[in-house]
Order: structure tokens, then C-alpha cells, then sequence
């Protein structure tokens, strides 16, 4: 009998799904198939690699610092008024070392420190209104052989006055005062100096304290060694030496160490390794 036609197109129908169907499960069953193929066995499906992360360069090595020599390269002539005494005397590992910036308390006195050559012979401005540019460079170095001294394991601090103008030389708050103190319960007071440029300046070097003082030591040996040496009695003994204060004149404050003090692009790589070149030298005498 002949089927109606609604009938056979809906058997028809049902053929081609069913046909459709095994064909998709056979197909995905061949693609597992493959996938197992291609993974190691026991491996889990790993998800699509990341692309890896740039890293940022690693950072330059700091430039070096000028080795000491004959001239130096960094500090430019020492003394030439210098002395012939030689410290000898042992000091204990854990000395106590206090730091000075020179002039910190006599801006707007007789005595406020060098302007520089920048400023008194080229009409630059000063670094820091309101102050000598020596007093600006006698800070940055103080601050930085503080730092650097504490780095390397050294008993050291700073002293700063209240106030950058202290009339009476005598107040118990002035540099003076304060390192009669300190140099009397056996601290080592060393207050950072730049001299005048040429040729009123007389170079870098260690003005040490009076032999009614102290005796010197190894310390200031090493100073001196480092930096050059002035008479213990130069200019009749100054106000510092003779209360405990031992002067370090880093050079004088003209070109080319002052060029490279003013660039901000040499400033702080030239104030550190003034800093590296004292605390080397604190370091050498206390070892």
C-alpha cells in the first residue's frame, strides 16, 4: 500500500536528522581522539601562552669616582702652607664622629663664608638666597657624609644651629659651644670647609685642633693624608681648632669642582664622591 505523502517526507525527515546526528557525533568523537593523541598522556589541556613581559633595562652603574692624584682630579691643589705634625694617637672602633657645616651659624657676620667664584667673579646667582654659597656646599657635603658615614657602619651624626645668624660667638646653641662640648667627653668634631678660590684660597687640607686641646690622632692622620695638611697654629689659631673643632677645607670653591658642583647634571654624583673621599678617610683612621 502506498503510504500518504505527508507520511513518507516525514520519514524522510527523520532519516536526514538521524543521519545528521551520528555524522556530529562521530566528528567530535574523532577530534577527542586526536586531542588525546597529540597530549602527552596524564597532561592537562594547557591554556594559550601569555606573551612574556618586557622587563625594564637594568639601571646604569654609578659612575666612578676620580681617584686620588697628583694634581687631583677632584679636590685640585692642596695647601700650600703645610704643616709637618703627624697624628698618631689610637682612638677606639666605635669613636664618636660629629659633623659641622662651616659658618652654619654666621650668615650676616664678619665672617660668612667664601661666595664662590661663580658669584663674585661671574655675577651668578647664589644657590640659595639668603646665604654664601660656601655654607650651601658645606651642607650638602655634611649631609651626605653623615649619610654615607652611617652606611659603612660609623658612630656618626650632624650638628645644626637653630639659626643660620648667631651674633654672640659664645651662645651655647653655635657650632663653637657646641663642639667644645662634644670634643671634651671625647667625640671627634670635624666641620666641613670650602676655601676661597685663587689667590686667596690656599687649597684643600686639615686644620687641627691646638695642641692644648688634644692630641691628634690617627683620625686626623688619615684626614690629612687624604686631603693635605696646614699648620696646627695657621693664622695664629683659629676659633674652631681651639675649642675641639677640626677644620676640613675640601678645595677651594672655583672652577673646575665648582662648574661641576652647579650642573644639576654632575651635582650629586660630585657632592657624593666629595663625601666618599671623607668618609674613606674617617673609615682608613678609625680601622
Amino acid at each position: 500500500m502506498r503510504l500518504p505523502a505527508w507520511i513518507q517526507r516525514r520519514r524522510f525527515a527523520t532519516g536526514l536528522a538521524i543521519t545528521g546526528l551520528s555524522l556530529v557525533t562521530l566528528a567530535m568523537t574523532k577530534a577527542a581522539e586526536q586531542r588525546n593523541w597529540l597530549s602527552a598522556p596524564g597532561s592537562k589541556e594547557q591554556p594559550p601562552e601569555q606573551p612574556a613581559e618586557q622587563l625594564a633595562p637594568a639601571p646604569p652603574e654609578p659612575k666612578p669616582c676620580p681617584a686620588p692624584a697628583t694634581p687631583d682630579p677632584l679636590l685640585g691643589p692642596r695647601t700650600k702652607e703645610s704643616g709637618s705634625w703627624v697624628g698618631s694617637s689610637p682612638v677606639q672602633t666605635n669613636l664618636p664622629i660629629v659633623v659641622m657645616a662651616g659658618h652654619a651659624d654666621s650668615q650676616g657676620t664678619a665672617s660668612p663664608g667664601t661666595p664662590g667664584y661663580a658669584v663674585d667673579q661671574q655675577n651668578r646667582p647664589p644657590m640659595q638666597p639668603g646665604i654664601r654659597d660656601e655654607l650651601f656646599w658645606n651642607r650638602e657635603v655634611q649631609a651626605a657624609v653623615v649619610s654615607q658615614g652611617k652606611a659603612r657602619g660609623l658612630n656618626i651624626r650632624s650638628y645644626t644651629p637653630p639659626s643660620i645668624t648667631i651674633a654672640n660667638d659664645n651662645d651655647p646653641a653655635t657650632n663653637w659651644s657646641k663642639a667644645k662640648v662634644f670634643s671634651e667627653r671625647g667625640e671627634y668634631v670635624l666641620e666641613i670647609h670650602f676655601d676661597a678660590y685663587r689667590p686667596h684660597g690656599f687649597g684643600s687640607g686639615l686644620i687641627p685642633v691646638l695642641a692644648n686641646v688634644r692630641a691628634l690622632n690617627v683620625v686626623d692622620e688619615s684626614l690629612a693624608q687624604a686631603f693635605g695638611r696646614f699648620p696646627r697654629n695657621f693664622r695664629g689659631g683659629l676659633g674652631g681648632p681651639r675649642r675641639g673643632i677640626g677644620i676640613l677645607e675640601i678645595a677651594m670653591l672655583e672652577p673646575p669642582l665648582e662648574t661641576k658642583l652647579r650642573d644639576p647634571g654632575s651635582r650629586e654624583h660630585t657632592v657624593n664622591c666629595l663625601a666618599e673621599r671623607v668618609v674613606n678617610a674617617l673609615v682608613q683612621g678609625i680601622s
